[in-house]
C-alpha cells in the first residue's frame, strides 16, 4: 500500500477555483480501482495550503491514476501552480489495531 501525506501551496487567490477542480476530480478518483482513499482540504486559505492524504492498493493503482485523461487535465490546468510538499509511504504490512 502507498500513502501520500502532505500539502499543497497555490496562490491564495487561486482557492476557489482549485477547491471546484479538486472537487470534480476526486469524484471519479474515489471510484478508481485501487484507490483506499483520496482526501483534500483547505488547511489555511489565507496562504493557500492544503493537506493532502491518499492511499493506494500499489503503485500500479497510482500510476493509472496519473495516466487518467481526467487526471492529466487537472495536472495541465494546475501542474505549474502548484507547490508541493509530499511524501510517500510504502507500508508493507498493515497491523492490527489493539482493542
Amino acid at each position: 500500500m502507498l500513502i501520500l501525506m502532505g500539502y499543497i501551496h497555490i496562490d491564495p487567490l487561486n482557492v476557489d477555483a482549485f477547491v471546484r477542480d479538486v472537487q470534480a476530480i476526486s469524484l471519479g478518483t474515489k471510484t478508481e480501482e485501487g484507490c483506499l482513499f483520496y482526501g483534500f482540504t483547505l488547511d489555511d486559505g489565507p496562504t493557500g495550503r492544503f493537506l493532502v492524504a491518499e492511499r493506494w492498493r500499489d503503485q500500479d493503482a497510482l500510476t493509472a491514476h496519473l495516466a487518467r485523461a481526467e487526471t492529466l487535465v487537472f495536472l495541465k490546468t494546475w501542474g505549474d501552480r502548484m507547490k508541493g510538499d509530499l511524501q510517500t509511504y510504502e507500508v508493507m504490512e498493515d497491523l492490527p489495531r489493539s482493542s
